[in-house]
């Protein structure tokens, strides 16, 4: 298995930057939603990822772009784009019906459904404080959501924002399958060489949908906020690989649970600077409690560690 290095500081540095990057991107993306469809907006941040990380491979020369024809690959692969394309368009539609902060905290769910599914496909061990950590978080969710729970279970509720709600679960799920499938992939591939894949056909896919004109409709802040999420998931995600390389999986996972906090102070902050532009939710105090308990309870899942199987000699 991958040793991280002795530069514990570089690993946790890499994962504050990955957490404020993730955090900050409903801000951005919302202030580009009044100007531009969900599919152009990915059709851009897939093609400057893939001119990002493209440009990395090609000083490097090492994408092994012929292995993915390989039938053992061409599949997960498949399944990877999908997953991860799905994932993607879901978020950004998701994050338009609803609001940054309810964006942000419901697709940490994501993480949850992967280590369950890793449980129950891969047979990994899932202790005592891990399933304290999914009931923390599952109250968690509960809770921050308090002031929306008569509406959804009510016949005149806000029925655009419990879609969009929705819609972010199930963008969730497509990020859990895309997470299987690079678990699959990784025996053959690093991280980047898959999403480098994904960015590509990504790029392709989304073409015929968007409508790259949109950008010269664009005012200065929108242009500004189109930059920056375009650049976002490149950077975001070759930190968080960069991060796992000098510091423990379980410590930058637990690191970047704090991504609805950093998304929360984002969101409030911009709305306080741009008022005309970007809308805080309002929220109660059990709903600030219900955010502290779904990034405690993501953090202990994450930190909690198997127990190492005895061996004889």
């Amino acid at each position: 298995m991958h040793q991280p290095s002795d530069r514990w500081q570089l690993g946790l540095a890499l994962s504050l930057f990955t957490a404020l990057l993730w955090g900050s991107l409903p801000v951005a993306i919302q202030g580009l939603l009044a100007a531009m469809d969900t599919n152009t907006i990915i059709w851009y941040r897939m093609l400057v990822s893939t001119a990002i990380v493209g440009a990395y491979y090609a000083l490097r020369g090492g994408y092994q772009w012929r292995k993915m024809a390989k039938p053992k690959i061409a599949l997960p692969m498949l399944v990877a784009i999908t997953g991860l394309c799905g994932n993607y368009y879901l978020w950004v539609r998701g994050l338009d019906l609803s609001s940054p902060e309810a964006a942000q905290l419901t697709i940490q769910v994501a993480p949850m459904l992967l280590l369950l599914a890793s449980v129950w496909l891969y047979k990994e061990a899932f202790r005592g404080w891990q399933k304290i950590g999914v009931v923390m978080f599952t109250l968690g969710l509960l809770l921050f959501f308090n002031h929306r729970l008569p509406s959804l279970f009510g016949s005149e509720g806000d029925n655009q924002y419990n879609l969009g709600v929705g819609i972010v679960l199930t963008s969730a799920v497509c990020w859990a399958i895309y997470g299987l499938a690079q678990k699959q992939l990784l025996k053959e591939f690093g991280s980047q060489e898959v999403l480098l894949t994904i960015y590509i056909v990504g790029t392709l896919l989304f073409l015929p949908l968007a409508k790259p004109e949109q950008l010269f409709e664009l005012n200065q802040t929108q242009l500004y906020c189109l930059i920056f999420a375009s650049i976002n998931t490149a950077l975001s995600y070759g930190a968080f690989a960069m991060a796992m390389e000098h510091w423990q999986a379980s410590r930058v996972s637990a690191t970047i649970t704090i991504v609805p906090l950093t998304s929360l102070f984002f969101v409030h902050l911009a709305a306080w600077l741009l008022p005309d532009m970007i809308q805080a939710e309002t929220l109660n105090w059990l709903s600030w409690m219900g955010a502290l308990l779904v990034v405690g309870g993501s953090m202990t899942t994450a930190l909690v560690r198997p127990k190492q199987p005895v061996t004889t000699k």
